[in-house]
C-alpha cells in the first residue's frame, strides 16, 4: 500500500471550476504525432489516464491557420472539422477520472506558415524565429488584427469545450507563444497601449483571458504557461519581471504553469540539468498569488515531489518526460511500488520525434507512441506462445529488456553475459561525465529481472554458434552489441583513414577501459550525437 509520506501527492486540487483528483500533472508535451497521427496520440494519453495522472494535456494545438509551424507536426484546431479527433483524445484522457486539457497556441513570430502560405503576424515586425531559420518576415499585428486574434481565441475555446476538454492552457512560454511575445521586450517593440510598460505588455493576455471567461470560464479551467526567465537579461522577460507580472495579475489564470526560459532550457538533458533544476526560479512566486502553481523539473523521485509541495514551491508536480518514461508513475507510488518506476534518464531521445517530425520514442519505455499502432501496453504483455524457454546472449540494454519481457510473458530465460556485469554499454557510459542518470536503464531492468524466478543469469559466458545450438533452447535472442571502430570509417568517411602506425589512436571503448592519452589530443567526431562532446 501507499507510503503515508506520499499522501499529500494524492490530495484533490481545484483548478478554477474543476477539480483534479491528485497533484500529478502531465504538462503539454509533443510526441511527433500531432494532426497526422491523432489516434496514436490519443491512445498514448489514454495510457497515462490509466496510470493515474490527475491532469493530462495535449501538446500545443495550433488554433488558427494564420499561424502554423510546418514542418513540425502538432495538433490543429483550425475549424469545427478538427473537433471529432480532439474529442477522441479528451475521451481517452478522462476514461479513468483525469482532467483533460488542451494547449492553445498562436505562434506569431515562430510561425513561418510554410503550409498555409499566409503572411505571418507577430507582435512587432520581425524576421521569423524558427529552428530551421526560415527566411520569412512577419508583419506587426495592427489593432484590427488584435481584435481578430482575441476572437479566434474565443472560437478555439468554444471548440475546445465542444471537444470535451476540462482545461485550456494558453501557451506563453519557451519563446513560442504569442502571450510571451507580448510580454517580452525582445519581441514587443510596440509604442501603443500594448507596448512599453509591463502593464501595457500584459494587456493582451488579460483581454484574452477575460474574453475566455465570458465564453467558457464557468465550465473550464484556464491556465497560463509562462517562462520563468528568458535568460537574455533585461532585454527579455526576466525572472524579476515575471514576479512583477504575477503579482500585478495574481488572480489572472486559474493556475500558473511555470516553465523555464527557452525550450532548450526547460527540457535540458540530464547531462546538464539535474532533477528539480528550476526550483530556485520558482521559489517565492507562491507568495505573489493565491492561485495554484505547477512547475516541471524532470521529477522522478516521490521524495523530491513531496518536498516541492511541502515547501510551498509547487501545488502540482508537472511532468512531461517522466510521464513518457513511465505512464504509470502515479499508480506505482499509490500502490507502494516505487522500485518499479521506470525513471526518466533525461537522454531526450523523445525530443527527436518532434525535431525530426516523426513518431517519438523513449529509451526507458518501448511502448511509447506504439499503444495504438501496435497495441502495446506499458505494464502488460501477451503471454508466451507454445514454446517454453529462451536464451538471451548479451546483458546490455537490449539483452536486459529482452530478458525482462520474455520473463514477463512466462518463458524460462537464461541470460548469458561474456563479462562480469549487467548493463553492457550503459554500465560503462554511466561513468562518463554527465551520464550517470543513464545507468537507470540497467538498474531498472536488473531489479525487475532479480524479482523473476524464471530467469537465470550466467557471467563469464562467452558463447560460439556450436555451443548455442548444443544447448537446445527453443528461442535464441542475440544481443551482443557493437564496438567503436578505430579506422575512421563512419557516416561521411567510408574508407579507413591512412594513419601513422606510431600514432596513439584511441576509441571511446579504450578510454572507458581506462586508457589515458597524453599531450595534445585531437577528437575526430563523425558520429554527431553525444559521444564526441562527452569524450572532450
Amino acid at each position: 500500500m501507499r507510503d503515508p509520506r506520499y499522501d499529500i501527492l494524492f490530495e484533490p486540487m481545484k483548478i478554477g471550476p474543476v477539480t483534479a483528483k491528485n497533484r500529478f500533472y502531465q504538462v503539454p508535451h509533443c510526441n511527433g504525432g500531432g494532426y497526422r497521427d491523432p489516434s496514436a496520440a490519443a491512445a498514448m494519453r489514454g495510457s497515462k489516464a490509466e496510470g493515474g495522472w490527475g491532469v493530462i494535456f495535449t501538446e500545443q494545438t495550433e488554433m488558427h491557420h494564420t499561424s502554423e509551424i510546418t514542418p513540425f507536426i502538432e495538433l490543429r484546431l483550425w475549424e469545427d472539422k478538427d473537433i471529432p479527433m480532439l474529442r477522441k483524445m479528451s475521451d481517452k484522457m478522462k476514461e479513468h477520472g483525469a482532467l483533460s486539457g488542451i494547449q492553445l497556441a498562436y505562434s506569431g513570430v515562430n510561425g513561418p506558415n510554410l503550409y498555409t502560405k499566409e503572411v505571418p503576424m507577430a507582435v512587432s515586425a520581425q524576421p521569423i524565429r524558427t529552428f530551421t531559420n526560415d527566411p520569412v518576415q512577419a508583419r506587426a499585428l495592427d489593432k484590427t488584427d488584435i481584435k481578430n486574434l482575441r476572437r479566434w481565441f474565443v472560437n478555439a475555446a468554444k471548440r475546445s469545450q465542444n471537444a470535451g476538454f476540462d482545461l485550456i492552457c494558453l501557451y506563453g512560454a519557451h519563446g513560442f507563444g504569442i502571450f510571451q511575445h507580448f510580454l517580452s521586450r525582445a519581441t514587443n517593440h510596440r509604442t501603443d497601449e500594448y507596448g512599453g510598460s509591463l502593464e501595457n505588455r500584459a494587456r493582451f493576455v488579460n483581454e484574452v483571458i477575460a474574453d475566455m471567461r465570458d465564453a467558457v470560464g464557468d465550465t473550464m479551467g484556464i491556465t497560463l504557461r509562462v517562462s520563468l526567465d528568458e535568460t537574455i537579461g533585461d532585454l527579455g522577460f526576466s525572472n524579476a519581471e515575471v514576479r512583477d507580472f504575477v503579482e500585478m495579475n495574481r488572480d489572472l489564470p486559474d493556475l500558473w504553469d511555470l516553465a523555464q526560459g527557452t525550450w532548450e532550457d526547460c527540457s535540458g538533458p540530464s547531462r546538464f540539468k539535474d532533477e528539480g533544476a528550476q526550483e530556485q526560479l520558482v521559489r517565492g512566486i507562491h507568495e505573489l498569488t493565491d492561485k495554484p502553481i505547477v512547475g516541471v523539473g524532470r521529477f522522478t523521485s516521490p521524495d523530491v515531489m513531496v518536498k516541492m509541495i511541502k515547501s510551498g514551491t509547487l501545488d502540482f508536480i508537472g511532468c512531461a518526460r517522466p510521464s513518457i518514461a513511465d505512464p504509470f508513475l502515479p499508480k506505482k507510488i499509490d500502490e507502494g511500488r516505487i522500485e518499479d518506476i521506470r525513471e526518466c534518464i533525461g537522454c531526450n531521445i523523445c525530443v527527436t520525434g518532434d525535431m525530426t517530425m516523426s513518431i517519438s520514442r523513449c529509451t526507458q519505455n518501448p511502448t511509447f507512441m506504439e499503444e495504438w499502432r501496435k497495441g502495446w501496453h506499458p505494464e502488460r504483455m501477451n503471454t508466451k506462445g507454445p514454446s517454453s524457454n529462451a536464451l538471451v546472449i548479451g546483458a546490455g540494454p537490449a539483452g536486459l529488456e529482452a530478458t525482462r519481457a520474455l520473463a514477463e510473458r512466462g518463458y524460462d530465460v537464461a541470460l548469458a553475459e561474456a563479462g562480469t556485469v549487467l548493463g553492457g554499454r550503459v554500465a560503462r557510459e554511466r561513468h562518463l561525465p554527465g551520464l550517470s542518470a543513464w545507468g537507470r536503464v540497467a538498474d531498472y531492468r536488473e531489479y525487475q529481472i532479480s524479482q523473476k524466478s524464471n530467469v537465470e543469469s550466467y557471467f563469464d559466458s562467452e558463447l560460439d554458434a556450436e555451443s548455442i545450438l548444443e544447448f537446445g533452447f527453443e528461442n535464441v535472442c542475440i544481443a551482443t552489441g557493437a564496438k567503436w571502430r578505430r579506422d575512421g570509417v563512419s557516416r561521411q568517411h567510408v574508407v579507413p583513414f591512412p594513419t601513422d602506425a606510431a600514432m596513439p589512436l584511441l576509441t571511446p571503448d579504450d578510454l572507458m577501459d581506462g586508457a589515458s592519452p597524453s599531450g595534445h589530443v585531437v577528437i575526430f567526431d563523425d558520429d554527431h550525437y553525444y559521444m564526441g562532446g562527452v569524450m572532450a
